[in-house]
């Protein structure tokens, strides 16, 4: 199949090398501005980009697409069989929508209609989801409201991060695309409606989630830090000093919110049970241990929080 293809970052590349390795001719990627990023504030290229260019595929990256003759132009002269979405960034126009043959076909993060919007991954974890997967399905002019094609499931572990449950998403992805392909060429895939009624929205991450409340559960609170990995993190204070909690485990405890009941292992009471903190990173310095920030301090800690 002739595809257009449209995504930006780490999660869709699996898809677009998938599709690239399945023999379908990909006559355009479509991605994000560069961006400038780390301490220089580099220019750097998105990695679907990356990928696009290695394989020698065009590549467009407009600011925008509502009301681009451009763009529109440029699709036209293309002539896809389909333009296949993997978390690209931008919301698609009606014009655009309805251009291929096969229309638009998304790659989701969540099994739809639950965690619709841009961070499902996350979202599934900091609400204590023990299933997730990823499903197909065809664009249409709403928020991830389009008919469902092809889904796969999966469990979600105990201690799993956003940042694993990731990069295993993108992996099966990848395969349900191709798949989703071959069915919708063969004319053995049945659409199927969401029901609206079961829907959630998933909203995008910022850094107001990540201070923790040690009231909450200490499940909850292990959702969170697992969830917010590896960004924006999770976060408590020590002595007046910001440390990000990075991983954590739910264990046996009780006392006051907030209170260190142990060093050894690195043990803080919730309102309900207590986490260990197994690796953190202190303000201004690296990733570390629980037991080598410990070592590191020589007056002992009490209490977390404000």
């Amino acid at each position: 199949m002739r595809i257009v293809f449209m995504g930006t970052p780490d999660f869709a590349v699996p898809c677009i090398k998938a599709l690239h390795d399945a023999g379908h001719e990909l006559c355009a990627v479509y991605t994000q501005p560069d961006k400038p990023k780390g301490r220089g504030y580099t220019l750097t290229p998105p990695p679907v980009k990356v990928f696009a260019l290695q394989h020698e595929i065009p590549v467009f990256q407009p600011e925008k697409l509502k009301n681009n003759a451009e763009v529109i132009e440029h699709l036209r002269a293309v002539s896809p069989d389909v333009i296949v979405v993997v978390a690209y960034g931008k919301i698609l126009p009606k014009d655009i929508l309805e251009l291929p043959k096969y229309g638009c076909i998304n790659v989701h993060a969540s099994l739809l209609p639950k965690y619709r919007g841009a961070a499902p991954i996350q979202w599934s974890i900091i609400n204590g989801e023990s299933v997730t997967g990823v499903t197909t399905m065809c664009m249409d002019v709403g928020l991830d409201t389009g008919d469902m094609l092809l889904s796969e499931e999966i469990t979600i572990s105990e201690n799993e991060n956003a940042e694993q449950l990731h990069d295993e998403l993108s992996s099966i992805g990848a395969e349900l695309i191709v798949k989703t392909l071959k069915e919708l060429e063969n004319g053995t895939l049945t659409p199927k409606k969401q029901d609206d009624s079961l829907s959630c929205y998933a909203p995008m991450l910022d850094r107001t989630l990540s201070e923790i409340d040690w009231n909450d559960t200490a499940k909850n609170i292990h959702n969170k830090v697992r969830g917010l990995y590896p960004w924006p993190s999770a976060y408590s204070e020590a002595g007046g000093k910001r440390i990000k909690i990075l991983k954590t485990q739910i264990t046996a405890g009780k006392g006051n919110p907030g209170d260190v009941l142990s060093l050894t292992p690195f043990t803080v009471a919730c309102g309900n049970g207590a986490v260990e903190i197994i690796e953190l990173q202190p303000e201004g310095k690296k990733r570390m241990s629980a037991s080598d920030f410990i070592r590191g301090n020589r007056t002992e800690i009490t209490h977390l929080g404000k």
